[in-house]
C-alpha cells in the first residue's frame, strides 16, 4: 500500500487513527502494531511471515548477548551468526539471481533461476535489525526490552517500506513512552500533505516527463531530450523520496514518534562530499557508523583509506539494486570522494559557491544515468547520447516539444529543492497561520484529485 494512495488516505489511516486514539494507553502499541502487519501484508501477505521470523529471530540473538555480556562470557561468536544469518536472507531474496548470472559468466555454466517477487522493505528492516544487534554488542542498548517493542520498531509502517533507517537507541523510550499533542499532531499532518505534494503534484509529473523521453524511438532522440529527461528523473527521484521522507516523519509525529530528517537540500551542495551528507542521511549514517569506521574510517593510511572507501560505496551500489549499474554508481561516488578529498578540494575552494552548486548538481545528474537506466549497457548508452557519441541531433522537432512542455514543472521543482519555499511557508505560518492552513488544504485538495483523475503513480524506492 503507498501513502500516495486513496486506500491509505482516507480508508487505513483514518480507521488507524480513531482505533488508536480511543484505544488505552497500554494497548497502543498493539494497535500499531496489528495495523502496522496489515499494511506489510497489504501486497503481499507470505513476505509478512518473513519479518515476523526476522523480527523473533533478531530480538532471540540480542537477547542472548545481553545475558552473555551480564554473565561476563564473549559475544562475538553470536554477533557473527547472526550478521550472517541476516546477510544470507537479504542476499538470498536480493541478490541469487545476479550472483547466479555471475557465477554462469565466469564458469560457462548454464544454471536456470526462478525469479523471487523482491520482499518489499527488507533492506530497510533488515539493516534496522543489524543495527540493534551492533548497538546491544556495543553497549549502545544495555537492558532486554520486550518483543511488541522489538516487533513494533521493526515493523512501524510509516518508516517499513522505504525509510528512513531508523536505529533502535533512537526511539527505544518513544517504544514505550511518547505523548502527543494538538501541536505535534498538527506539525505530523503538515508534513504528511507536503510530502504527498511533493510526491504526486511534483515526482509523478516529472517522471512522466522522464517515460517519454526513455520511451522514444532512436530516431526521435536527441541529445537535448536526453538531457531533459534526466534532469526530470533528477528532480522525480529527490520529490519521490524525500515525499516519502516527509510523510513517514509527519505519520511518525502523529503517534508520537520522532523519525530523523532523512533530506536537507541536497541539490544545493557545493561537493559530492556534501551532497552525501544531505541525501539519504539515514542510510549514510548506517554505513558510517556500522561499516567506515569500524574498518578505520579516515584514521589510517591513504591507501587503506582509500580501500575503505571504494568498499562502503561498492557496498552502498549493491544495496540499492542486484545489478552492475548500481555497483557502478556506487564506485562513482566512492571515486569522486577520493578525488575531492585528495586532490578537488583545493581547486574548488578557489572557484565560488555558485559555480560549485552548479558542477556538483551536473556531476549528480549524471550518476542517475545509472540509477534509472535498468542495465550499465543501457546506462552507458544514454550517456553516449548525452555527450554527443551516438550520432542523434543536438535538438529537434520532440526535442523542443518536450521542452515546452516540461520546462515549467523543471523551474518550480528547481525552486522547491532549495530551502526558499520553506523558509517563505514558515514566515506565513508565523504570521498568517489561517493562510498557511488554506494553502494545505489546496495541496491535499490537488493531490487527491491528481490521485483520482491519474493512473501513474510509482514509487522508485519500492524496489530497494
Amino acid at each position: 500500500m503507498l501513502f500516495s494512495s486513496i486506500n491509505f488516505i482516507y480508508y487505513f489511516l483514518p480507521a488507524l487513527l480513531l482505533c488508536y486514539y480511543i484505544s488505552p494507553k497500554q494497548f497502543k502499541n498493539y494497535i500499531l502494531l496489528i495495523f502496522s502487519l496489515v499494511f506489510y501484508s497489504w501486497g503481499e501477505p507470505i513476505y509478512v511471515f518473513l519479518m515476523i521470523f526476522s523480527a523473533a529471530f533478531n530480538y532471540a540473538m540480542g537477547n542472548e548477548i545481553l545475558t552473555y555480556q551480564q554473565l561476563h562470557k564473549n559475544p562475538k561468536p553470536t554477533l557473527i551468526f547472526t550478521v550472517i544469518v541476516n546477510i544470507f536472507i537479504l542476499s538470498f531474496f536480493k541478490y541469487y539471481g545476479f550472483a547466479t548470472d555471475i557465477v554462469n559468466t565466469v564458469l560457462g555454466t548454464d544454471f536456470h533461476t526462478t525469479p523471487l517477487p523482491l520482499p518489499i522493505g527488507i533492506s530497510f528492516y533488515t539493516f534496522q535489525a543489524l543495527s540493534y544487534i551492533f548497538d546491544i554488542y556495543n553497549h549502545k542498548v544495555t537492558k532486554h526490552n520486550r518483543f511488541i517493542e522489538f516487533i513494533l520498531y521493526l515493523s512501524l509502517f510509516p518508516q517499513l517500506i522505504a525509510g528512513p533507517i531508523v536505529q533502535y537507541k533512537d526511539v527505544e523510550n518513544q517504544l514505550r513512552y511518547r505523548t502527543v499533542d494538538m501541536k505535534e499532531f498538527g506539525y505530523g499532518a503538515e508534513r504528511f500533505i507536503i510530502g504527498l505534494s511533493k510526491k504526486v503534484l511534483l515526482a509523478n509529473t516529472l517522471g512522466s516527463f522522464h517515460n517519454i523521453v526513455i520511451k522514444m524511438p532512436e530516431s526521435s532522440q536527441s541529445t537535448a531530450a536526453v538531457w531533459i529527461g534526466i534532469i526530470c528523473f533528477t528532480f522525480q527521484i529527490y520529490f519521490d523520496f524525500s515525499g516519502y521522507s516527509d510523510m513517514a516523519i509527519g505519520l511518525g509525529r502523529m503517534f508520537g514518534f520522532h523519525f530523523k530528517e532523512n533530506f536537507n537540500y541536497p541539490y544545493i551542495s557545493k561537493s559530492v562530499t556534501e551532497f552525501w551528507r544531505r541525501w539519504h542521511i539515514s542510510l549514510g549514517s548506517w554505513f558510517r557508523e556500522y561499516l567506515y569506521i569500524p574498518m578505520g574510517g579516515n584514521r589510517v593510511s591513504p591507501l587503506r583509506h582509500i580501500f575503505n572507501l571504494l568498499v562502503v560505496w561498492s557496498l552502498t551500489g549493491l544495496w540499492h539494486g542486484a545489478n552492475y549499474n548500481f555497483i557502478l554508481w556506487g564506485l562513482y561516488f566512492g571515486i569522486l570522494l577520493i578525488l575531492e578529498k585528495y586532490f578537488l578540494f583545493r581547486i574548488l575552494d578557489k572557484i565560488s559557491n555558485k559555480i560549485r552548486v552548479c558542477l556538483t548538481f551536473v556531476t549528480v545528474v549524471i550518476s542517475w544515468v545509472f540509477f534509472s537506466s535498468e542495465t550499465a549497457t543501457e546506462a552507458f548508452s544514454y550517456l553516449g547520447k548525452m555527450f554527443f557519441l551516438k550520432g542523434i541531433p543536438f535538438a529537434n522537432a520532440d526535442a523542443h516539444y518536450i521542452f515546452a512542455s516540461s520546462i515549467l514543472i523543471i523551474m518550480i521543482s528547481a525552486v522547491c529543492s532549495t530551502p526558499l519555499i520553506s523558509q517563505a511557508f514558515e514566515m506565513l505560518k508565523s504570521k498568517k497561520a489561517i493562510f498557511a492552513n488554506f494553502i494545505l488544504l489546496i495541496l491535499m485538495i490537488l493531490s487527491t484529485a491528481s490521485l483520482i483523475y491519474t493512473s501513474y503513480n510509482p514509487f522508485l524506492y519500492f524496489r530497494f
